[in-house]
């Protein structure tokens, strides 16, 4: 290898690909351009598509001081995840895939798990976890 560096390959998606996507190009080159020109204003706007229990006041607080580099965003909300990311989806989408599972043996079929049969799973882990003794406020890693 030598100290030339090639410029990274880019690869366009393909037709179908584009035609399912969320948004356009010309969409997501706004949306990079007012990360990049307001990162407080576009994260505070994204911020509000969540549900909050109690709402957030301030985006983010930063430090990248030598020794004391520190990220928190919205630290001053509190939401809950497992509502953000599941509980509001069952009513309507609640038979939509939520998760599809590509297993390491390439010889397995994908497992498509929808957004119900994820509840059902969650909530079994949340009781096990509870009988457990694990807490409001504990740290589980799993």
């Amino acid at each position: 290898m030598t100290g030339d560096h090639a410029a990274p390959a880019v690869y366009a998606p393909s037709e179908d690909t584009v035609s399912h996507a969320l948004i356009d190009a010309a969409t997501y080159d706004e949306m990079y351009k007012a990360s990049i020109e307001d990162p407080e204003g576009f994260w505070a706007e994204h911020g509000k598509r969540i549900d909050w229990i109690k709402p957030f006041t301030k985006v983010k607080n930063t430090s990248f001081a030598p020794g004391n580099v520190d990220i928190r965003w919205f630290e001053d909300g509190t939401l809950n995840v497992a509502a953000n990311c599941i509980d509001r989806h069952l009513e309507t989408r609640g038979n939509q895939t939520a998760i599809i599972f590509e297993p390491d043996d390439p010889n397995e079929p994908a497992k498509y798990i929808t957004y119900s049969q994820l509840h059902v799973a969650v909530c079994k882990m949340a009781n096990i976890l509870e009988d457990m003794g694990v807490r409001k406020g504990d740290r589980v890693v799993i």
